[in-house]
């Protein structure tokens, strides 16, 4: 499970940078970059992730997409 290009743009192109984004959500900003750059594993409906996704005005079927591995 990852985050899905529809967050991460919404994320980039708010007015708002990410860590008062995530200030606004109860989430700690390096929770939210670890999230978005794959450090910490995204899981099904993270609340964390729910949370951010609320503040940027996105619903949860907009939010997550299934990681596809290659190889």
């Amino acid at each position: 499970m990852k985050v899905s290009q529809e967050f991460l743009i919404r994320l980039k192109l708010n007015a708002l940078p990410a860590y008062k984004i995530a200030q606004q959500a109860g989430v700690q900003p390096n929770t939210l970059s670890k999230l978005i750059n794959g450090i910490e594993p995204v899981k099904p409906d993270d609340p964390r992730i729910l949370k951010v996704a609320k503040v940027l005005g996105l619903s949860k079927q907009e939010v997550f997409e299934e990681a596809t591995e290659t190889g």
